[in-house]
């Protein structure tokens, strides 16, 4: 089959590889679509040890189920897998397994690639109306959305008035739509990229600004969806006395917050990482029932222009928050 590999630090190429052999309990799914993630960008860059070269990047996919009990069923992925044994997923917060494994991490190959081997547990069905290119975007809207839960179960009031969401790509976007679905009204997005805010301007049901613009101005949430020094700084300056942070990103650095403010006006700070099983179905199904907005800020290409997709990312050419890659 023909798969995108990740060969060294900055290297991509588009090339034969292996058939995918599927385990016990694993279905074989035929892509039609996977999203270029942040996390990719870092392994790609040579910024995460988690990644190491030869790999098949890629776990936000969706496609078609080939052979076995789901034949023919179009399917959405949840990429973390899980033990269902130990203590954290038998207290529903699978996300924290102590085994967890996630596709594109080794041992497991991600989906960059035609086809890709998933637990059957770890797929959700999708309707036959609903496109799969959207499908695919159920991975980092479950992000989004687990971490707005986590905000809302933490709040001092049952809904928080207003939110701000720090990074314009695709589960900052997500965080701000699920936000609004669930009843924050006045949000803004927090974007530095000019194209890729006059692009969200254009549809976005909430506020689209850049970093400039936020000064003065005091929020129940703040959102990191970029996780570095300046974003966490920003967000603990601008977050209301008992507010909350939820720090999603992992862009690098350990500085930033006012922990003397946060202290002194009880902010919550909360890292949260990925999604329970339980938040990726949520998500899906608030997705598949359009509660979620069109889902229609992506772009789609070639797999095999794949390595053309990482550099306009990293060189700030792209207006819409996510690439999608097409297997041919």
């Amino acid at each position: 089959m023909k798969a995108l590999l990740y060969t060294a630090p900055e290297s991509l190429r588009y090339t034969e590889v292996a058939d995918v052999v599927a385990p016990t309990d694993h279905q074989i799914v035929r892509i039609d679509s996977v999203g270029i993630c942040g996390s990719d960008m870092h392994a790609f860059l040579g910024h995460d040890d988690r990644r190491p070269a030869p790999l098949i990047l890629g776990h936000e996919g969706a496609g078609t189920v080939i052979g076995g009990e789901l034949d023919g069923k179009h399917v959405t992925i949840n990429p973390l897998v899980t033990c269902s044994q130990c203590r954290a997923c038998l207290a529903g917060r699978d996300n924290l397994c102590e085994t967890r494994q996630i596709l594109s991490m080794p041992p497991r190959e991600g989906a960059f690639a035609q086809l890709v081997a998933v637990p059957k547990q770890n797929l959700v069905i999708v309707p036959q109306s609903f496109p799969l290119s959207q499908a695919a975007l159920a991975e980092p809207i479950a992000v989004g959305w687990h971490a707005v839960r986590l905000g809302l179960e933490a709040a001092a009031s049952d809904i928080p008035n207003s939110a701000v969401v720090f990074g314009g790509g695709a589960i900052g976007v997500a965080s701000a739509l699920c936000l609004s679905h669930h009843g924050i009204a006045d949000i803004t997005l927090i974007e530095p990229n000019e194209l890729r805010r006059d692009y969200l301007k254009e549809s976005a049901n909430y506020g689209v600004e850049a970093p400039s613009k936020i000064s003065g101005h005091r929020f129940d949430f703040a959102i990191d969806s970029v996780g570095i020094d300046a974003t966490r700084e920003a967000a603990s300056a601008v977050v209301n006395p008992g507010g909350v942070i939820l720090h999603i990103g992992l862009g690098g650095g350990s500085a930033g917050l006012d922990i003397r403010r946060m202290t002194l006006q009880e902010v919550t700070m909360i890292g949260t990482y990925t999604y329970t099983a339980h938040d990726f179905r949520n998500t899906c199904e608030a997705m598949f029932e359009r509660r979620l907005g069109p889902l229609d800020w992506t772009e789609a290409r070639p797999l095999a222009a794949g390595a053309r997709a990482f550099d306009d990312i990293r060189n700030g050419r792209v207006a819409a928050p996510k690439i999608l890659l097409q297997p041919e």
